[in-house]
Order: C-alpha cells, then sequence, then structure tokens
C-alpha cells in the first residue's frame, strides 16, 4: 500500500523560504513520477511542479517558476519542494502525489496517489 507523508509546513512571513518533505513508502520510489499540488480555501487543487523518475526533468506551474524547486533522493524514497520567496497567495495545503502508472507523467487525479497534505500560511 503506497503511502506519502508530507512535512515541513508551516506559518511563514511574506519573502520567507520553507522546505517541504514528502517520504514514500510502499513500492519502489524510483519507478514513479512524482509531484506536488496544492489547494487554498475556496480554491480547486492545482498543479504546483512535477519531477520524473530519476530527476531528470522538471516542470512548474508558471505562478511558481523561478520561486520553487522541486527534487528527489531516490535512495531516501522522498521527494522535496523547496520554496522561495514566498507571496500571500502561495498560502494553501500542499499535497504530494505520486504517478500510479508512469515514470513521467502524472495525469488525472485519479491517476496519482496523494497524501494528506501540510499547511503553508504565509503572511503579509
Amino acid at each position: 500500500q503506497v503511502q506519502l507523508v508530507e512535512s515541513g509546513g508551516g506559518l511563514v512571513q511574506a519573502g520567507g523560504s520553507l522546505r517541504l518533505s514528502c517520504a514514500a513508502s510502499g513500492r519502489t520510489f524510483s519507478s514513479y513520477a512524482m509531484g506536488w499540488f496544492r489547494q487554498a480555501p475556496g480554491k480547486e487543487r492545482e498543479f504546483v511542479a512535477r519531477i520524473t523518475w530519476n530527476g531528470g526533468r522538471t516542470y512548474y506551474a508558471d505562478s511558481v517558476k523561478g520561486r520553487f524547486t522541486i527534487s528527489r533522493l531516490n535512495a531516501k524514497n522522498a521527494v522535496y519542494l523547496q520554496m522561495d520567496s514566498l507571496k500571500p497567495e502561495d498560502t494553501a495545503v500542499y499535497y504530494c502525489v505520486q504517478s500510479r502508472t508512469s515514470a513521467d507523467y502524472l495525469g488525472s487525479y485519479e491517476s496519482m496517489y496523494w497524501g494528506q497534505g501540510t499547511q503553508v500560511t504565509v503572511s503579509s
């Protein structure tokens, strides 16, 4: 059974940084694409970042490009999201995801495993 456990969320002032971590278990971590989504109050869940199985390619939402960095350490079954220059609009619950089937893509919501989420709050 796949489990994804996020950590590292919290309260930070605008302009500050946070690093989210996600620990994965239950199957061969290095075989699958990983990513991060977020959901702000009253808004739909949205894509933040994706990384392929070996970390060779990364993709970002336009809203976070240049400020967030996704990385993974397959030896530790972990994926990270370094968030710099945080803005109040980055306030959301952040979810770690793992593709159910693909080494490169995440696909639809149903095609991913989801963590429980971690709250990030950015004060102005």
